[in-house]
């Protein structure tokens, strides 16, 4: 599941963009931004946040920090989004340049919008990678275990680990809680809280609780902070979508 940033001057346009990229099932959750300084703001809090980030649909003419001096600003990240330029004027050797995954030329056709949404969740997600089949390894009194990450309800932060919830058992893991959801990206894993991330698949009920929303995960109750609860619903609408 993809989580990508729109970037657009032109608030119809960016409405627009924003919703069709909102109905794709292989989009997680969209956020926007209308011009280039806003956006390279929102980029760098994500960053901090150790919220994760794998596209950017950029609108290239913008007044101020127009779209190709953003898109390099943002190809010196550490782990730089893959980039989707947007235009009325066609940019494909500026897009070749910048490595960029595609370009829509506007108005947006939703047919060709969902093109662009394969190539960037292929370059994401390369094809072959078995991803019900990852094990994560943990080290038990001289001894190592190898828990799948399908079995896993969800994971807490702890200090410098993270520790695995299971059915059965938690584990104890010595990697930082943004460390792992980079590394399960798309692979059904929702961030419910800073300190939380939820298996979808093993969420079998959403509700409110003293006003908060809570969520059953296997025989536990996990919080959702308000900051991530547009998130979460999205997730789970999408993910159990006919």
């Amino acid at each position: 599941m993809l989580r990508v940033l729109a970037v657009d001057d032109e608030v119809p346009a960016l409405s627009e963009l924003a919703f069709l990229l909102r109905q794709d099932a292989r989009v997680e959750h969209v956020s926007t931004a209308t011009d280039g300084g806003a956006a390279l703001h929102d980029m760098v809090q994500m960053i901090a946040d150790g919220e994760r980030l794998d596209g950017v649909f950029l609108d290239v003419r913008m007044p101020g920090l127009d779209g190709l001096d953003l898109a390099r600003l943002i190809g010196g990240f550490p782990e730089p989004p893959r980039l989707v330029f947007v235009s009325a004027h066609d940019c494909a050797v500026q897009a070749f340049e910048l490595e960029a995954v595609d370009y829509l030329l506007k108005p947006v056709r939703p047919e060709r919008l969902a093109e662009a949404v394969r190539r960037l969740s292929a370059a994401v997600s390369p094809p072959g990678a078995e991803e019900d089949l990852e094990t994560i390894p943990v080290e038990l009194g001289g001894r190592t275990k190898f828990v799948a990450r399908q079995d896993v309800c969800y994971a807490e932060a702890h200090g410098d680990y993270v520790r695995l919830h299971t059915a059965d058992a938690a584990y104890l893991v010595r990697m930082s809680l943004a460390a792992l959801e980079r590394r399960w990206a798309g692979a059904g894993f929702v961030r419910a809280h800073r300190s939380t991330l939820v298996n979808a698949r093993h969420v079998s009920e959403l509700r409110f609780d003293a006003g908060r929303v809570v969520l059953q995960v296997g025989g536990e109750t996990v919080p959702v902070s308000r900051r991530h609860t547009r998130q979460v619903r999205e997730q789970l609408v999408r993910q159990f979508r006919p």
